[in-house]
């Protein structure tokens, strides 16, 4: 028997799930390993990723976010995992193509890499070993940032401000200051760019799970903004509708509009939230070396 490919443990995590409990992720990839890859050597079973992960583990897991993306399963906590309606109406087959095939798994795929569906054979055929691996990490980086995306809109609203304040710092913008929860006006933080706060930047953070950005929101962080500062930062997990843009580019203030997936990105490239899970080396031929002879 060999190790399964990921999308192979689509219809085993499937059936485990059948009964609509919800479980832990690791008890699922347990039972997934018990119930259906049993037959695996324990040289298999104990085989890793170069990340040093198991790598039967490792195809369970992606099996899990693919199925979760494509809405046949559900996250309703964290570390939990359970079956959806639709999850329960597919125990018979289910590919990759099925899932590229669903309207909601791809769609911040496209949006950020304008990845075209082909299949897979005439990929490896047209792509070189290098396109390939930046495809891989071009995929990870995408499910990261979904992932990110949906973490940021499900944290308490004051935290979000923090984070976005935490970032802009990061980004080397100087110290920040946050002002009070009871009485901001409409400002959630305040970057001193100088030492002795000359030039200053006012800071809105919106957390939202849906809707967009309206331009009164534009309108009235422009409102409370004083006048010793022309600068904003106007941040949201959401969208800017096509209005409040057009409010934030004919205002007299230098006005900023971040959406939810410039956010993550901006996030994802100053390491604010993540980690750098593993490094891998790509070595080639040192020309230089072989000229010296």
């Amino acid at each position: 028997m060999e190790i399964p490919k990921f999308d192979e443990t689509f219809i085993p995590i499937l059936k485990v799930l059948n009964d609509g409990k919800v479980i832990k992720s690791r008890e699922l990839i347990e039972a997934v390993k018990t119930r259906f890859y049993s037959d695996l050597s324990d040289e298999q079973l104990k085989q890793e990723t170069k990340s040093g992960d198991l790598l039967i583990d490792n195809r369970i897991a992606w099996g899990k976010s693919y199925l979760k993306k494509g809405g046949f399963i559900s996250f309703p906590q964290r570390g939990f995992v359970q079956i959806t309606e639709k999850g329960k109406n597919h125990t018979a087959t289910l590919t990759v193509r099925d899932l590229e095939n669903e309207s909601s798994i791809f769609d911040f795929y496209k949006q950020e890499n304008h990845h075209i569906a082909i299949d897979n054979k005439t990929r490896h055929e047209i792509s070189s070993p290098q396109d390939l691996i930046d495809e891989g990490f071009n995929r990870i980086e995408s499910a990261v940032k979904a992932d990110l995306l949906q973490k940021l809109k499900t944290i308490d609203p004051f935290f979000f401000e923090k984070v976005v304040l935490r970032l802009l710092k990061k980004m080397g913008y100087g110290e920040f200051i946050e002002t009070s929860k009871s009485n901001d006006g409409g400002i959630d933080g305040i970057i001193n760019e100088d030492k002795l706060g000359l030039d200053k930047i006012y800071i809105q953070a919106k957390r939202f799970n849906e809707g967009k950005v309206r331009e009164k929101d534009i309108r009235n962080f422009i409102g409370a903004m004083s006048g010793d500062t022309n600068k904003g930062v106007f941040v949201t997990t959401s969208e800017f509708d096509e209005k409040a843009l057009e409010k934030a580019r004919s205002a007299h203030h230098k006005i900023i509009c971040i959406d939810g997936h410039k956010l993550v990105t901006l996030m994802h490239e100053f390491n604010v939230g993540i980690q750098v899970k593993t490094t891998y080396e790509i070595k080639q031929i040192d020309e230089d070396f072989f000229d010296e002879q």
